[in-house]
This record gives structure tokens, C-alpha cells and sequence, in this order.
């Protein structure tokens, strides 16, 4: 039994948070700046663990999606399901029940956010196929990433405003920027499988629209701040996000697998840079 555990832990990426924190770090922006400050305690906990299960739900659901697929790619060749050491039923269930979970744990919360979880769900759980005709599903990927932001300012002031639309988009750059490093450290896989992936369409001018795509990120996210009048705490969050974008230039320019991967991960720093200059800036009012 602990050992079926321990795959199933592996399926949902337990070893690997950096997906979690990536779908982290929108929904803690946009919970602050709903509230205007920290969040009441049994929304931040709701939806943290929300982002999670989720988070968890997705990886099974795309092991589930991808398993013809990912045995053909160095990196994921020995993942749990691709390489036989679990049913493909196992991985539905898993999914399923995390999907479940997270599901209950926004019945305090009113019926917009549950409505809005709904359409979450189905975003969430349609992605794995886009890869198979979309050009740049990392756009879709920002999207199922970034719906943490309207369902925060749902379940904190019962509506949507424009602004959580505006980060939502904001964070569909965000999310072609860090996921197209990533495709590219799977680029050679990618092309003989027939996937599709933003750093197959971009060709050689995928460094150039990772660069271009943290742009308008920051520059969404600045009108964001604007008009929320969040002041210069927030700036300075934003210029440090700015360092990080212009670090993973550094990185990813000349293509280097290792160096792309540590690109990605290194996006975690960057939101990070964002929410504490908006924690920063609520601290200061």
C-alpha cells in the first residue's frame, strides 16, 4: 500500500512544487488585492489547498492524456503510468478524487466562485489535449494557471472586475514565457512525436518571444497596480520581477537545455517578487 502511495505521489508531482507555486502566486496576488490586504483566514486556506489539489489533479490528468506520448521523451519516460508501474484507471481516479476534493472545499464560499470552479475544472482538464492542435497551448496553459485570479476576486467581493481580467491575460504572457523555456528543453522530442508547443512555433525566434511575453506580463501587471493605486512597494516587487526576466534572458539565450530548465524554475522567484511588493504595498497603507 505505501508503495502505491509513493507512485501516486510521483504521479501528482508531490517531489516537484514548482507547478504548484506557479498556480500559487497569481491566486495570492489577487487575493490581496480583492481584500485590500490579507484575505480572511478560511479563504487564503481554501484557496491554497484548492491550488494544491488542483494543481495535483492536472498532473494526473496529463500523465492520463500524454501516456502514448511521454515515453518517447527523455524527461518523462519514467513517469509512473508511462512507464507501466500504474494503471491508466489509477491515474483517472486519482484525478478525480483530488478534482472532488478541492471541489468541497469551496462549499462556504458563494455561488459565483462555485460556478466559476466549474469552468475551472473544465479548463483544467481539457489542456492536456490542446497540445494536440494548438499552436501555442501555453496560452491555454495561462489561462487554467491564472483562473486562481477571477475566482479570488469572486469569492472575496462576490463579482469580477475588470482588473482580474486584465491580470488573467497578464498571466497568459506570464505563462508562455516560463512554459515556452520549458518546451524548449523538450523541443527534439517534441518535433518527432508531432506535438505542439510554443517553442516549436516560435522557431528561432522563441528567445525573442519569451522576452517579448514577460513585457507585456510586467506591463499588464502595471496597470493592474495603477489602478489599484498600490504605490511604490508594488513598483519596486515589479522591478525585481523585472531583474528575474532579464536573468532568465541570461539563460535561455543561447538554448541550452539545463540552462532553460533552471529558467522555468527560477519563474518562481519572480512571482514571488510581485506578490511581495503587493503584500508590501496593503502593509504600508
Amino acid at each position: 500500500m505505501l508503495k502505491r502511495l509513493a507512485l501516486y505521489a510521483r504521479l501528482v508531482r508531490i517531489d516537484k512544487p514548482i507547478g504548484t507555486l506557479l498556480l500559487l502566486w497569481p491566486t495570492l496576488w489577487a487575493l490581496w488585492m480583492a481584500a485590500g490586504g490579507p484575505p480572511d483566514g478560511g479563504v487564503f486556506w481554501i484557496f491554497v489547498a484548492g491550488t494544491f489539489l488542483m494543481r495535483s489533479a492536472g498532473c494526473a490528468m496529463n500523465d492520463w492524456a500524454d501516456r502514448d506520448f511521454d515515453r518517447h521523451v527523455k524527461r518523462t519516460a519514467e513517469r509512473p503510468l508511462t512507464a507501466g508501474r500504474i494503471a491508466p484507471w489509477e491515474a483517472l481516479a486519482v484525478a478525480a478524487v483530488l478534482a472532488l476534493l478541492a471541489f468541497a472545499l469551496i462549499t462556504p464560499l458563494n455561488a459565483l466562485t462555485k460556478w466559476m470552479a466549474v469552468a475551472a475544472v473544465f479548463i483544467a482538464g481539457t489542456y492536456p489535449f490542446f497540445k494536440r492542435f494548438f499552436a501555442i497551448p501555453q496560452a491555454y496553459l495561462g489561462i487554467a494557471f491564472g483562473f486562481g485570479i477571477p475566482m479570488a476576486f469572486a469569492a472575496v467581493q462576490d463579482q469580477v472586475p475588470a482588473v482580474a481580467w486584465v491580470m488573467l491575460i497578464a498571466n497568459v504572457f506570464w505563462a508562455v514565457a516560463y512554459d515556452t523555456a520549458y518546451a524548449m528543453v523538450d523541443r527534439d522530442d517534441d518535433l518527432l512525436i508531432g506535438m505542439r508547443t510554443s517553442a516549436i512555433t516560435f522557431g528561432r525566434f522563441d528567445v525573442a518571444a519569451i522576452m517579448l511575453c514577460y513585457a507585456a506580463f510586467l506591463a499588464l501587471m502595471g496597470w493592474a497596480g495603477a489602478a489599484l493605486a498600490l504605490g511604490w512597494p508594488y513598483w519596486v516587487g515589479l522591478a525585481a520581477a523585472l531583474g528575474c526576466a532579464l536573468y532568465h534572458y541570461t539563460l535561455i539565450r543561447d538554448r541550452d537545455r539545463m540552462r532553460c530548465f533552471a529558467a522555468f524554475r527560477h519563474n518562481n522567484w519572480l512571482g514571488a517578487c510581485v506578490f511581495a511588493g503587493t503584500a508590501l504595498a496593503y502593509a504600508l497603507r
